[in-house]
């Protein structure tokens, strides 16, 4: 079966039914869910035309009683895949979600006992839909309309914020901060950026006497965010302390050694993740003031990168694994119920019952670290390949290199 069949398959589908301890410890836990998840950005007005390459683009089927295409697919912009790719060479996308940028990291050893891990990022090139690398940035984020890219140079933390002109690949403006800024995220809606400082650089690793892993620099050097307007280029920095406990890898105040902020979607909070915290997340307001989590995010799940869905209905939540082999839950924002489908780690929203997922391939024996990008549907056991299998990197993915990681943006 092809990839056009299983869309049209998955679609028809979805259609038919019902909408619905001690030293090293802490590293331990956030090998567990070692992702830095990197933010969905929200919706973008802009509808263009189904991008087909070497794959598939959604069947566009004559209105009326034939057309079986489910709501919220019908103005779908189209899914643009390229299971032969890994990594990818040409435009992965499905509906408003496209693979803006992806990543190569590799720790790069300094002495004996410390390294850094660093990424070679590749951009999409609007103008040829290919991506085209561009080593001379540290940390991309990707704005929705896929026009405008947060940059950081090499040397982290930086001094200043370029906003990158993505079809021209031109610095628009530069933003000096007076605090190192080592991690940057927009605002769903595009108009706001959030950036992390520190004092030292986040990705430092350190290898502790008698271990073969890299572990991230203790303690974290992080000393808190700006929130920019994104247009004027104007913004404040606020202060957040890492609390009493912050040496202590079984305290509550831990954090990892790169722990970023990010903005809520509504754009009225900032927050992080706390691993080993009782609600593993903390929330301020844009002046720095703590605030209690709100209602609508109490399940949200940091080290899951997708988030929550468009409408703040559900939140992608953890593995799974009970129906199938590889999958995992969503979860009802408003009542915690889950729901199993298909995907190993959910990475992007598409719309509200579909997104893009890593997953194995067919078998039980399969590695968990041979994934590909597969577009996945709630209520489907479905799957369309986006893009080839990442090679497996064994059993500790944390101290390869080598193995790309996605960037996703509304486009």
């Amino acid at each position: 079966m092809n990839v056009e069949e299983l869309l049209r398959d998955a679609l028809r589908e979805q259609a038919a039914e019902q909408p619905p301890a001690g030293t090293g410890f802490a590293e331990w836990v956030l090998a567990l869910r070692r992702r830095r998840r990197n933010r969905r950005l929200a919706s973008v007005a802009a509808a263009t035309a189904a991008v087909v390459a070497v794959a598939v683009a959604v069947p566009l089927l004559d209105s009326g009683k034939d057309d079986v295409r489910p709501s919220g697919v019908v103005e779908q912009q189209g899914v643009s895949a390229h299971p032969d790719q890994s990594p990818p060479r040409d435009l992965i996308a499905a509906g408003s979600t496209a693979l803006a940028a992806y990543y190569i990291p590799n720790t790069v050893k300094r002495s004996a006992t410390e390294a850094a891990y660093e990424r070679t990022y590749w951009l999409l090139d609007r103008k040829t839909d290919t991506y085209v690398k561009a080593p001379q940035w540290s940390v991309v984020a990707v704005a929705p309309g896929l026009k405008t890219a947060a940059v950081l140079e090499k040397g982290l933390p930086a001094s200043r914020i370029g906003l990158l002109d993505l079809t021209t690949r031109e610095v628009k403006r530069w933003i000096e901060v007076d605090h190192g800024v080592a991690g940057l995220e927009f605002s769903h809606d595009g108009r706001k950026l959030v950036a992390t400082t520190y004092s030292d650089n986040p990705d430092l690793r350190v290898k502790p006497k008698g271990s073969d892993s890299w572990m991230g620099k203790q303690p974290s050097s992080r000393t808190g965010f700006y929130v920019f307007d994104v247009a004027s280029g104007t913004g404040s920095w606020s202060e957040v302390k890492l609390g009493g406990g912050k040496s202590d890898p079984m305290s509550l105040d831990f954090i990892n050694s790169r722990q970023d902020f990010a903005l809520s979607r509504d754009g009225r909070y900032v927050w992080a993740g706390s691993p080993m915290g009782e609600i593993g997340k903390q929330f301020w307001d844009l002046t720095g003031a703590s605030v209690p989590v709100p209602d609508n995010q109490k399940y949200l799940d940091w080290s899951v990168e997708a988030l929550d869905s468009p409408s703040g209905r559900l939140v992608a939540g953890g593995f799974a694994g009970k129906k199938w082999h590889t999958s995992s839950y969503v979860v009802d924002s408003a009542t915690g119920a889950k729901t199993e489908m298909r995907g190993q780690q959910l990475l992007a929203w598409v719309d509200d019952r579909t997104l893009v997922a890593w997953d194995i391939g067919k078998g039980a024996k399969e590695s968990e670290y041979h994934q590909r990008l597969v577009l996945v549907t709630i209520g489907s056991d479905k799957e369309v390949p986006l893009s080839g299998f990442r090679k497996d990197s064994g059993t500790n993915p944390d101290n390869g290199s080598g193995r790309w990681e996605p960037v996703f943006a509304e486009r």
